[in-house]
């Protein structure tokens, strides 16, 4: 992580339980773990990438069970993630720029296909 985007998260969000234990179970990471957790949120990004590209509803089958490991792969790896927080996600995921910019840049509009099948997924199960 870029040291400047840590010192941000810290001013942000450095009070919030989320992040607290997040630091907390950070610490006892190795590289190989960071790593892991990493690529776990890849591959649950890229489920919902592949739904996106075959065009179906950010409510299928196939989105939902993207962002619902999405979402999963989060509470796994560094802090509780309910379906709440997960919106809260998507919704930086449109608003912050460079996060945008991120998903934009694997494909045009799917920043805003995953903030919706993030949605889609926490109204059916949350």
């Amino acid at each position: 992580m870029d040291a400047n985007y840590a010192l941000e998260a810290k001013e942000r969000w450095g009070q919030t339980p989320a992040f607290q234990e997040s630091q907390k179970r950070l610490k006892n990471y190795s590289k190989d773990d960071i790593a892991l957790a990493t690529k776990e949120l890849e591959l649950a990004t890229q489920k919902v990438l592949e739904a996106f590209k075959g065009k179906l509803a950010p409510t299928s089958v196939e989105a939902m069970e993207g962002a619902e490991a999405h979402r999963l792969s989060i509470s796994n790896w560094w802090y509780s993630c309910d379906y709440q927080m997960h919106q809260n996600l998507g919704d930086m995921y449109l608003a912050d720029p460079r996060f945008k910019e991120n998903y934009e840049n694997l494909k045009i509009g799917f920043a805003q296909y995953l903030r919706d099948a993030i949605y889609a997924n926490a109204a059916l199960n949350g």
